[in-house]
């Protein structure tokens, strides 16, 4: 059966905007404030459910063709390497590690591994989480 419902639909198409931008944020966020790559992973998985609920599984996949396994085996390689990275340094493993770089409009700014390992968390969660869903509403 196909789920047909316009107005929902539409909502979902802004809404989902709306959460991934609000997901972004929380991401950037984390090293600095409460946030970080686990929860910006759950609120994008969120926004992401949502599109599976307006529509079906099928039109979904059509939209967005992403193998979320693949999504979350590269969120924990990145996350691992962040943790390597700091032992080629001849730091402990995870340790942060800050660099500044001069960038266009936004002058010099402080990068850290930090921010790396909460974009390899956030992938890790957005894509276990999906594809937990995905194989629930499969089997249905």
């Amino acid at each position: 059966m196909k789920f047909s419902d316009l107005i929902m639909q539409t909502a979902a198409k802004v809404l989902v905007f709306m959460i991934v931008t609000f997901s972004i944020y929380i991401l950037f966020a984390g090293h600095n404030n409460p946030g970080g790559g686990f929860i910006g992973g759950l609120i994008t998985a969120s926004a992401l459910t949502l599109l599976y609920v307006a529509f079906d599984v099928d039109t979904v996949h059509e939209i967005i063709p992403i193998d979320f396994k693949i999504v979350g085996a590269i969120g924990v390689m990145l996350a691992l390497l962040t943790g390597i990275g700091a032992v080629v340094a001849d730091a402990p493993f995870l340790t942060q590690v800050y660099w500044y770089e001069d960038l266009p409009l936004l002058g010099k700014t402080g990068l850290g591994s930090a921010l790396v390992f909460d974009l390899g968390v956030y992938l890790a969660v957005v894509g276990t989480t999906m594809t937990i869903i995905r194989s629930i509403s499969e089997d249905m």
